[in-house]
This record gives C-alpha cells, sequence and structure tokens, in this order.
C-alpha cells in the first residue's frame, strides 16, 4: 500500500513537470487546478509553481487585448476644453476593475503599447515564456521610444533582446536592459526623453501598514544625489551628536561620587531620556533629517498656504476618553488613517481642537457643532470633514485639494446643503459636468455614479473614524 501511494506521488509529480512544459492554456489550467500543491514534495511544489506563474501569464495576455477591446487601440482625443484624452476610456476601466484612475490609465497604455507594437512580447506572454511584470517593464520602457517615432527596425531588435534577456533576468534587470538599448540605438531620442521627464519631476505621498508613509521623490539624478548628500551630512551629525551624549552619561554614571554629582547625570539623563538612540541605523537618522529640515521651513515660513480658506493642517481625529488618557483607542489621521493613541494625543496636544457630532452606531458624521448656519466655511468644514478625500470610486485625492461640487447644479435648482454638496477632484468634477458621468448624493455623504454606458457604482458612507 505505501509502495502504491509512492507511485502515485511520484505519477503527480511527473505530471507536473509535464504541464509545466505544456502549452499555456484552459486545457493545462484546468489540470493544475485539480492538484493540490500540498501533496507535492518540495521539488514538485516548485514546479506547480512555475507552472502557474506560466498560466498567469497567459491570462495577463488575454487581459492586455480585453483592456485595449473596452478603451480601443488609439487614445481617444479630447471631446472639449474641460475634457481630457483617455478620460472615459479610463474612468469605465477603472471602476470595473476597482483602480485608481492613474493606475487605469498605465493598464491601457501598458495593453495598446504592447498589442499594437510589441508582437515578440506579446507573443512570448501568451505563450508563458515571459512573466507579466517583464512584459509590462518592455512595454513600459519602450512606450516614450516608439511615440517618438523611432524606426521600427530598431523598435523590434531592441524587443528581441530584451524579451531573451528576460528568461533569465529579473523585470528590474531588463529594464535597465532596456534603457541601455535606447540609449545605443536611438541616442537623440533618448536625449529628447530625458529632458521630457525632468518637466514630470515630482513627490508623492503614499500611506503604508503600522502608522508608517512613503514619501516618493522623482527628480533628476543630479538633484536626487544632492537632497541625498544634504540628508546623510544633516543625519551623521546627529548621529555623532547622539553617540558624543550617550558616551558622556556613561562617563558621568560610572564617576558620580556625591549626590551632586548624580543629579547632574540624573538632569543629563531626563534631557537625553534615550540613551540607546547611539544603536540608531544612518537609515533612521537619514529620515529624522527629512523631517527636520521640512519641519524647521514650517516653523519659519510666514507664508500661508490656504486650503478652501483654511492653513495647511494635520486633520487627526481622535475621541475624548482616549485624548483624556482614559482609554487607548486609535486615533484616525486624514489621508492615512489609524495611528496609535500615544501618538495621536502628542499631535493634538498643540492643536486647535473642532467638535465633531456623529451616529453612535454607524460613526456617521451629523452635525458640525455649530448652533446655527454660517455659510460658506461652516459647511465647507462639514464637508471636508465627511467626505475627506473625492467622492468618486476609487479616488483618494485629498480634501485640500478638492472642488465644491453642486450634485445637482445650482442652476438648475440645486440647493447648497449638505445632501446635494460633496468634495470632487477637478478631474472627476470636470467628468461629472462634461463628461456625461451622472452623480446621485445622500446626505450621509454616500453616493451612486453612472457611467455614460449606464454602469452604476456606489460608493457607501464613511464613518468619521474610517480610513479614507
Amino acid at each position: 500500500m505505501l509502495k502504491e501511494i509512492e507511485q502515485t506521488e511520484r505519477q503527480t509529480e511527473e505530471f507536473v513537470v509535464q504541464l509545466l512544459r505544456g502549452p499555456a492554456g484552459i486545457q493545462v489550467l484546468s489540470k493544475l487546478v485539480e492538484i493540490d500543491p500540498l501533496s507535492l514534495d518540495r521539488a514538485g511544489r516548485i514546479d506547480y509553481l512555475s507552472a502557474l506563474e506560466k498560466q498567469t501569464a497567459w491570462l495577463q495576455a488575454l487581459m492586455q487585448n480585453a483592456i485595449v477591446a473596452v478603451a480601443g487601440d488609439e487614445p481617444t482625443s479630447a471631446e472639449s476644453l474641460y475634457s481630457g484624452v483617455d478620460e472615459a476610456e479610463r474612468e469605465e476601466v477603472a471602476t470595473a476593475l476597482r483602480l485608481s484612475g492613474n493606475t487605469a490609465q498605465i493598464r491601457i497604455d501598458v495593453a495598446r503599447t504592447l498589442t499594437t507594437h510589441l508582437p515578440v512580447t506579446c507573443s512570448a506572454l501568451a505563450t508563458g515564456e515571459i512573466s507579466a511584470a517583464h512584459a509590462n517593464v518592455i512595454a513600459r520602457e519602450s512606450a516614450e521610444m516608439i511615440n517618438r517615432g523611432v524606426s521600427p527596425e530598431i523598435i523590434a531588435g531592441i524587443e528581441a533582446q530584451a524579451v531573451a534577456h528576460s528568461e533569465f533576468h529579473t523585470p528590474a534587470q531588463v529594464a535597465t536592459k532596456v534603457r541601455n538599448l535606447i540609449a545605443r540605438n536611438a541616442p537623440e531620442q533618448f536625449q529628447e526623453i530625458v529632458e521630457t521627464a525632468k518637466e514630470c519631476r515630482r513627490v508623492n505621498l503614499y500611506p503604508e501598514a503600522d502608522g508608517m508613509a512613503t514619501l516618493v521623490a522623482l527628480l533628476p539624478v543630479h538633484d536626487a544625489q544632492t537632497i541625498m548628500l544634504a540628508i546623510d551630512k544633516l543625519a551623521r551629525k546627529a548621529k555623532a551628536h547622539d553617540q558624543e551624549i550617550t558616551l558622556l552619561s556613561r562617563k558621568n554614571q560610572g564617576g558620580a561620587k556625591d549626590n551632586s554629582a548624580i543629579q547632574a547625570n540624573d538632569d543629563l539623563a531626563i534631557r537625553h531620556s534615550d540613551v540607546t538612540s547611539y544603536k540608531k541605523s544612518i537609515d533612521a537618522y537619514r529620515a529624522d533629517a527629512l523631517t527636520e529640515l521640512a519641519a524647521n521651513y514650517l516653523s519659519q515660513s510666514e507664508e500661508t498656504g490656504l486650503n478652501h480658506r483654511r492653513p495647511v493642517t494635520l486633520n487627526l481625529t481622535l475621541d475624548l476618553p482616549t485624548a483624556l488618557g482614559l482609554a487607548n483607542n486609535p486615533g484616525q489621521l486624514a489621508g492615512y488613517g489609524p495611528i496609535p493613541a500615544s501618538i495621536a494625543r502628542e499631535l493634538a496636544a498643540d492643536g486647535k481642537w473642532r467638535r465633531f457630532i456623529t451616529e453612535p452606531i454607524t460613526g456617521t458624521l451629523l452635525d458640525y457643532g455649530r448652533q446655527s448656519y454660517e455659510p460658506p466655511q461652516a459647511l465647507v468644514d462639514f464637508l471636508m470633514a465627511r467626505d475627506r478625500t473625492c467622492r468618486f470610486p476609487g479616488c483618494r485625492q485629498p480634501a485640500r485639494i478638492t472642488d465644491i461640487d453642486h450634485a445637482i447644479p445650482w442652476e438648475e435648482g440645486g440647493h447648497t446643503n449638505i445632501e446635494n454638496m460633496g468634495l470632487l477632484c477637478r478631474r472627476h468634477h470636470r467628468l461629472k459636468t462634461h463628461g456625461g458621468w451622472k452623480l446621485t448624493s445622500h446626505e450621509d455623504g454616500s453616493c451612486e455614479w453612472t457611467s455614460p454606458l449606464g454602469k452604476k457604482y456606489f460608493v457607501p458612507a464613511r464613518a468619521i473614524n474610517d480610513v479614507a
């Protein structure tokens, strides 16, 4: 019996190898689904994983064709002064796949480049020879070169080398390979691409888990190096200072002979309570240095940037028991999400407070704590606290850069009230006004969008302590 089981397992593992070597397609995928990977030995599980990746590539090739079927194989032109290229198509893809508008546009651009200009890459993806990640970087690195009219012969040569390079290299390595090939084979266009890219420099903030966020700066390389050198210099200075304080603290602890010396040492310990700071990595010091540079500027700047008539602020939601130290419920930092109670109390200590009233069961914002209506600032403050981001499905543009929108336009009888108003980023505001999208708004902040094709997308109301 044991010998029969071993033989069956061996046959299954050999079958997985056969599936791995077979063509990508629904027949192979259906057979892989029937196999439990835990029934395989460790080597067999690796083969199973590789076989699934091959089938995933085949599915992704189908996805490229499906995206182009929705968006078209060429970008659509702007229909009016208020619309943009691919605006309607981008939002249809974004809402259907629950993506941001930017991500949807990237998916559309990649799909068009692959299906229209890179047949070898498409074929390799469909047969599972390369992964979707490899195909994406080949398309994205080649797109600008294609748009600038590099000859099809040069493009085909670069594509062939990139696909061959993909067999034994990671997507990042393939991206570097393509850039090098472009620089060598199309130097004039490469120079133009670099100059154009410089105009796209930007800084973005992305929320992460555990009370963290990623700050990304896309800069010309020499500018990035200049900033990095400044941060590194400030970080190393701070680290040397902390090490000096730590050594002084230890020296005083070892040499204290009387009460005055002990008291002096205690004072030193209070001023520098984190005596383990010398253990901080240089990366942590660099992060602190960047924050210090920005904080110093804000504290010294006399100019005030206004957003909806309010200065630049960090908006924090914290319940009263936690603020008083009677509970430790997480606070909610607008544009990010939950932060620990201790950090929330620290931020709140120097903050200016505004009272909000919520529905006790759902947490939906009901009132903005004013006895009488004070147009327009009172209503604006309420909408910013209720919506926090653009109301379009999947959009996370923060309140400070949005427009105040009437769902039913004022000129069509719409009221300036809580039910009829909300926040929309400029792009989705224009899409609603000029792009054929319809919005039905509700008093609790929920709303329903109807696309030009008649697809409906419901956006629920957010509790005040939900992540925006």
